[in-house]
């Protein structure tokens, strides 16, 4: 078998090697506790700073709007709980509009908001997975406390007009969540351009380290912080800063701003490569989400009466790895609730997969994969009428 082809760059990136070896001094010699007043201390808590000062430069804020977080997961927890727990307490609304194609780490949290009095609203979305600017602002209540719509979708990959959603919001002064985690190194992250208030990302999604992400607050909003403890990053997230994971994750950003529209330049052509032979190869297959507007290397289709994850594993037997969805659902035996959200025919629910390319793949590795796909699909049709 040949090397294996990764075609799952939604749900992980390998770590860049320039970000590894970036990170190294930071394990073993500037190893010290940012908050100590020693020399080791001050020593890391500039380079802190400085990592603070770099990504907020990218994403045009001020450094003490940055949280550093473990990951996309608690920064959006971070959002909705600690805003809309500071708001709510101080009596000023209990309203929460989201999509029905967020990520779990919005959904599942407006969830159990709802169930603890907050009033939760989820938007419904086009046949792409758009949400249209007119539906956010027909939801909005007196009471209404915050939005939040997903930046780009890691199910189907479609791009939701942020900026334009953001304008609309700004004029009517709602706070504005954004889970941007698929985005960094895909699309602009100018948090002033987004109109956004809120914003999480992932480095792990930006070929940065497992286990750092951050949130962009803007410094007026009021947050109740879900860590507590010494009261580090502005009293925001307590918690010994994990300096090697905090450099890795501003290295990680820094490339992916610097080679961003080289990337997408290489990846969109290969992308549509990808989903015309898709379609082209197998005729009943669905593409899923924006034909145009979507995430760069992002191909997503829904099988019509086959098994999405039945075929993912012989395509993980011939070397090929590729999700059915969200990497954090998968296996799971209910629908994705962004297909269903769609308005995908019940048929093809099952029969979701997901290719994603990364800033590696070549058309040579497209190419092999579509051969040995076309043949997996032709012996599980054989058996599936």
């Amino acid at each position: 078998m040949n090397a294996f082809v990764y075609l799952d760059h939604s749900a992980t990136t390998p770590t860049d090697p320039r970000v590894v070896e970036k990170m190294q001094p930071y394990w073993t010699q500037v190893f010290g506790n940012a908050s100590s007043l020693h020399t080791a201390g001050k020593s890391a808590a500039a380079i802190l700073n400085q990592c603070r000062e770099t990504v907020a430069g990218i994403l045009n804020c001020d450094p003490a709007e940055i949280v550093f977080t473990s990951g996309g997961t608690e920064s959006d927890n971070l959002a909705l709980r600690g805003v809309g727990d500071a708001v709510k307490s101080r009596g000023r609304g209990h309203h929460i509009i989201t999509t029905a194609i967020e990520h779990h780490a919005v959904i599942d949290v407006v969830k159990e908001l709802g169930e603890k009095g907050y009033e939760v609203t989820l938007l419904p979305v086009d046949t792409y997975g758009r949400v249209d600017v007119q539906t956010v602002l027909d939801a909005l209540r007196p009471e209404t406390i915050m939005v939040s719509v997903i930046y780009a979708n890691n199910e189907v990959g479609t791009i939701n007009p942020i900026a334009e959603i953001g304008a609309a919001l700004k004029a009517r002064r709602i706070r504005f969540h954004t889970d941007a985690v698929q985005a960094a190194g895909l699309l602009p992250l100018d948090i002033q351009a987004l109109n956004v208030d809120l914003l999480s990302l992932s480095a792990h999604k930006f070929y940065g380290p497992k286990g750092i992400g951050l949130l962009y607050a803007r410094r007026a909003l009021p947050m109740h912080a879900q860590m507590l403890g010494g009261g580090q990053q502005f009293h925001r997230r307590s918690g010994t800063e994990p300096l090697p994971l905090i450099v890795g994750l501003t290295e990680a950003l820094v490339l992916a701003e610097t080679e961003r529209a080289e990337t997408v330049a290489r990846l969109t052509p290969l992308r549509d490569y990808l989903i015309q032979q898709v379609l082209t190869i197998v005729p009943e297959a669905q593409l899923t989400g924006h034909p145009n507007e979507r995430l760069a290397g992002h191909a997503s289709f829904a099988l019509k009466g086959l098994n999405g994850d039945s075929i993912l594993l012989d395509l993980d037997s011939m070397g090929f790895g590729a999700s059915g969805g969200s990497a954090c659902t998968t296996g799971q035996q209910e629908p994705s609730h962004v297909l269903v959200a769609m308005g995908v025919e019940p048929d093809r629910l099952i029969g979701q997969v997901r290719f994603v390319l990364g800033k590696h793949s070549t058309r040579e590795q497209i190419d092999a994969f579509l051969y040995h796909l076309g043949a997996i699909v032709e012996r599980h049709r054989a058996v599936v009428p």
